[in-house]
């Protein structure tokens, strides 16, 4: 193992915006995410959020934004490794996505609770 090389971490922030990107560029709920994010941003400025609100909202938007790119990983690794249908994959997939949809129905739970408050 190598030590810490200033070269290598820029890499891999490179990788990591180009995951983003792909990310961005072929999953449609991704735009989704940036829709949502940009409304609940800009409602969080319109309704001037305390510091411990928009603490809490910048949990839940980082915690839907990880279930959408693990997803996605999790999505492309699963097509190389079993590119044919396979029963257990699409199970697999269908919970990946599941873990999605729990973070998404959480993040809005905690908009309301954010957000009533405040209307």
């Amino acid at each position: 193992m190598s030590g810490f090389r200033l070269r290598a971490r820029l890499a891999s922030f490179r990788y990591a915006f180009a995951g983003l990107r792909t990310m961005l560029f072929t999953q449609h709920n991704a735009w989704v995410h940036v829709a949502a994010t940009l409304v609940v941003t800009a409602a969080g400025f319109a309704v001037g959020l305390s510091a411990a609100d928009w603490k809490w909202l910048v949990v839940v938007i980082t915690m839907v934004w990880f279930a959408e790119a693990m997803n996605t990983a999790f999505e492309y690794l699963c097509d190389v490794v079993s590119p044919e249908h396979n029963e257990a994959v699409l199970h697999a997939k269908d919970i990946a996505a599941a873990a999605v949809l729990l973070c998404a129905i959480g993040a809005v739970v905690m908009g309301v609770l954010i957000f009533v408050p405040y209307l």
